[in-house]
């Protein structure tokens, strides 16, 4: 090859000058294609107002919702009443269990004499009662007398008694609320807020300055005071409710209905294995065994149950896909079955199933079937099996010839050529292609089970929405996350080892 000198190079330049000038494209390809792509999100940060999405998002609320993964609440409520006197109250699901004295809680208490209405006790009157026989005798009215009874039942009483007048709650390491009948005073890291209370105009004021950490909508109104992790409280004119959370998973073993509530690890064993019956009618282990499988908090035994639900509903939905698109496959194949309308009819039918996603195939089933697992199986079956049928029929469109040639070449019979011929090359293919949409599967299925369809999505749609049950939701989540990860590697293992089988 003769090599061009300069001089030579340069009186070729001269005679075609646009020969040796590169293309707009090919000089400004780089920077047209950076600014196109940031124009693109330009447009989409303005065309999603992603900027005031993010300026008028309430990101503390995000992170209660976090904190509440992985932690829990004690709510008690502090009513005062019109007299000063106070009682702390706790709800009835409340994880604290029964007879509640927490050492976070330190309340003072006085013997006072106070007004309180006494109960009114349910009285019947002769008038009262329904009469068998007219009489032109004049009788009271019935409603009069009930109503003469009521008040002299509910007539102010004057007792002697022990109430609380001062509670002092601690929330975490820095921060206190002390409660009293006029006032509460509010003390996070150093800054002291104080609350006047106003139980006849019922209302509530700030005292100077309110710090970022207390919210008031309106004048007079409630106040919400927030401690970080600690927790937070909700402050009106009678009352005071109080949110420490703790963190942790409350009552994860035993509920507080349990006879094995508040007993140590080994308190637990020794009564199980050597421990006199608490239940004359089972053992204690059988007793322990089912408070933890019905524990009314978590519901361990229906959330398992729903989560292997789940499992057999995407296994059985990727196993019919797979029986159903092996053979239709063959059909699509435009060089296994030389039909063309026979092709474009399958390729059409797997169009068909795929084009529409699984959650909206699920809605459609449960209207169908009613909610349950059949829906979601259906679902899976009907989407798996357009999508698989379509990855099928590509790879036997792209298998080598020459094997199925040599086949036939022998004189084989047609079946004798697809499994000779074909099966060989593309069995792992397809085999590897459903341990994947099996493990994807097992993910889908918890979503469409949200829409009814059964499994454990249901039970994780359910906790959601209660909107206070967020340790429920993680507890489901990270069961999901085990089980996927479990399959993921089962899928990995089987797909390698098809793989490695077929290179050998």
């Amino acid at each position: 090859m003769q090599t061009l000198t300069a001089a030579e190079f340069d009186a070729i330049a001269a005679r075609h000058p646009t020969l040796l000038v590169p293309s707009f494209w090919s000089r400004f390809r780089i920077p047209v294609i950076a600014g196109g792509m940031i124009l693109y999100m330009v447009f989409c940060w303005w065309f999603f107002a992603v900027g005031q999405v993010m300026s008028s998002a309430n990101w503390g609320i995000a992170g209660n919702y976090l904190a509440d993964w992985v932690s829990y609440e004690i709510r008690p409520d502090i009513e005062i009443a019109k007299d000063g006197a106070m009682a702390i109250t706790y709800s009835r699901f409340d994880p604290i269990g029964p007879n509640p004295n927490p050492d976070w809680i330190d309340a003072r208490r006085e013997t006072i004499t106070r007004t309180v209405p006494e109960a009114a006790a349910p009285v019947q009157t002769p008038s009262s009662k329904p009469s068998s026989s007219f009489s032109f005798m004049v009788q009271p009215a019935p409603q009069a007398a009930e109503q003469s009874a009521s008040s002299e039942s509910s007539a102010p009483k004057t007792v002697t008694e022990e109430v609380i007048v001062d509670a002092k709650v601690t929330l975490g390491r820095a921060a206190t609320v002390d409660v009293r009948p006029d006032r509460v005073i509010l003390i996070r890291d150093g800054s002291t807020v104080t609350l006047r209370l106003d139980r006849v105009r019922e209302t509530v004021t700030v005292d100077g300055a309110k710090p970022d950490w207390v919210e008031q909508r309106a004048e007079g109104g409630r106040v919400i005071a927030y401690f970080g992790w600690a927790g937070w409280v909700d402050v009106s004119s009678d009352r005071v409710r109080i949110r420490n959370r703790f963190f942790g998973w409350a009552n994860f073993i035993f509920d507080t209905n349990s006879a094995f509530f508040g007993m140590s690890a080994s308190h637990v064993m020794n009564t199980i294995i050597s421990g006199e019956r608490i239940d004359p009618s089972m053992s204690n282990l059988a007793l322990a065994w089912n408070d933890i499988l019905y524990n009314p908090s978590w519901q361990h035994l229906d959330v398992w149950t729903k989560l292997l639900q789940t499992i057999v509903m995407a296994f059985v939905g990727t196993l019919f896909a797979m029986v159903v698109s092996f053979p239709l496959s063959f059909l699509a194949a435009r060089n296994i079955t030389r039909n063309r309308p026979v092709n474009q009819i399958v390729k059409r039918f797997f169009d068909f199933q795929r084009s529409v996603d699984m959650l909206i195939w699920a809605l459609f089933f449960t209207r169908a079937f009613g909610p349950g697992p059949l829906a979601g199986i259906s679902a899976i079956f009907f989407t798996d099996t357009g999508t698989l049928g379509k990855l099928y029929s590509e790879a036997l469109e792209n298998i080598d010839d020459k094997q199925r040639e040599g086949v036939k070449s022998v004189g084989a019979a047609p079946i004798a050529v697809q499994r000779f011929g074909v099966l060989p090359q593309v069995l792992p293919v397809f085999a590897s292609q459903a341990l994947y949409f099996w493990e994807s599967n097992t993910r889908s299925a918890t979503i469409i089970g949200a829409v009814g369809a059964g499994g454990i999505g249901l039970k994780l749609w359910e906790a959601m929405r209660t909107n206070s049950d967020w340790e429920n939701v993680a507890y489901m989540v990270i069961l999901i996350l085990i089980v996927v990860f479990i399959f993921d590697n089962i899928s990995n293992a089987l797909r390698s080892r098809l793989i490695g089988q077929r290179q050998h």
